[in-house]
C-alpha cells in the first residue's frame, strides 16, 4: 500500500492506494527480514532432524530404497536399460535426486502457512518469508543425498564431464519451479484445506509423469509425436533430464524444451508470487 501526500489542498491529505500486480511483491522487504528468513530456515532443520535415530541417513535411504524399486520395476521387470549402459541404480538414483529437490520444496512451502498459524496470525512480517525459507531445509537434504550420488559416481566409473558445471543451473530451476507451486498451494490452502490431501496424490502422479525412472529417449521411441510434445509440456520432464544429462554425462539435451522449461519455471514463480501477495490480506483472518 502506497501513501501519497496531495500538496494542492491547503491541509496536507493522506491517500491511501491499494497496489495490484507486481508493485505489490515488495521483494525488498525479503532482505529487510532476512535474520527472520534464516531462523526459520534453521528451525525446520532442527525440527526435522530432532529425535530421529537414523537422522540425516534417512534422507540418503529414501531416494536409494526408490531408486532401487525403480530398478527392479523398470530395469528387471519391464526390461528397460539405461542410456550409455550405465547400471540402472545409478540412473534413478540421479532422478530420484532432482525430483527429490523439487518434491522436498514443494511439499513444504505448501503447507508451511498451516503450520505457522500461530505466526502468521500475530505478528506482521512478510509472508512470501515462509515459502522461500523452506528452501535451505530441502537444499541440505540434497546436498547430503548428493555424497551418496558421488559414492556411486566413484564405485561404477561414471565420468560426468564438464556438463557438472551446468547442474546448478538446473537445480535452482527446479527449486523455484517447486516455489512457484508451493506458493499457489499454500495460499489456496488457508482458504481450503482439501488442498492438503490433493497435494501428495498430485505429487504421486507427477512422479511418474516425469522422467524420473526413465529417460525422454525411452518415452520418443514409445509413443507417438503428439504424445511426446504433450509429455513435454510438463516443465520438470526438461529440467529433469538436463538436470541427468549434467549429472552423469548421458542421456539427451533437447534444448528447445529445456529452454521452456525454464521459462515456464519462471513464469509459475511470477505467477504464483503475484497470487499469494494478492490472498495474503486474508490469511490472518481465515487461517
Amino acid at each position: 500500500m502506497t501513501v501519497a501526500l496531495n500538496t494542492n489542498e491547503p491541509k496536507p491529505l493522506v491517500t491511501l492506494k491499494p497496489e495490484t500486480g507486481w508493485a505489490n511483491l515488495h521483494l525488498e522487504e525479503i532482505w529487510q527480514f532476512r535474520d527472520l528468513l534464516i531462523t526459520l530456515a534453521g528451525r525446520d532443520v532442527k525440527l526435522r532432524y530432532r529425535q530421529t535415530a537414523l537422522g540425516a541417513i534417512w534422507v540418503v535411504l529414501q531416494p536409494l530404497l526408490a531408486a532401487g524399486i525403480m530398478t527392479f520395476v523398470f530395469g528387471k521387470v519391464a526390461g528397460l536399460t539405461a542410456p550409455g549402459g550405465l547400471p540402472y541404480l545409478v540412473f534413478a538414483f540421479a532422478g530420484q535426486l532432482g525430483w527429490g529437490a523439487f518434491n522436498g520444496v514443494f511439499s513444504r512451502a505448501s503447507t508451511c502457512l498451516l503450520q505457522n498459524t500461530q505466526l502468521v496470525s500475530k505478528v506482521y512480517f512478510p509472508r512470501l518469508v515462509l515459502p522461500i525459507s523452506t528452501i535451505f531445509s530441502a537444499l541440505i537434504d540434497f546436498l547430503v543425498a548428493l555424497a551418496m550420488m558421488v559414492v556411486l559416481i566413484v564405485v561404477y566409473h561414471v565420468h560426468p564431464g564438464l556438463h557438472l558445471l551446468l547442474l546448478p543451473v538446473w537445480l535452482g530451476a527446479i527449486m523455484l519451479l517447486a516455489v512457484g507451486c508451493g506458493l499457489i498451494t499454500s495460499a489456496l490452502m488457508v482458504s481450503y484445506r482439501d488442498v492438503q490431501y490433493i497435494v501428495p496424490v498430485l505429487l504421486n502422479f507427477l512422479m511418474y509423469a516425469s522422467p524420473v525412472a526413465y529417460s525422454l529417449m525411452m518415452v520418443k521411441e514409445k509413443v507417438s509425436a503428439h504424445t511426446y510434445t504433450f509429455f513435454m509440456l510438463n516443465p520438470l520432464s526438461g529440467l529433469l533430464e538436463a538436470f541427468r544429462w549434467s549429472l552423469l554425462g548421458v542421456g539427451t539435451f533437447p534444448v528447445e524444451y529445456v529452454t521452456y522449461s525454464i521459462l515456464a519455471a519462471v513464469g509459475v514463480f511470477l505467477v504464483g508470487a503475484v497470487n499469494f501477495k494478492r490472498m495474503e490480506r486474508r490469511f490472518a483472518d481465515v487461517i
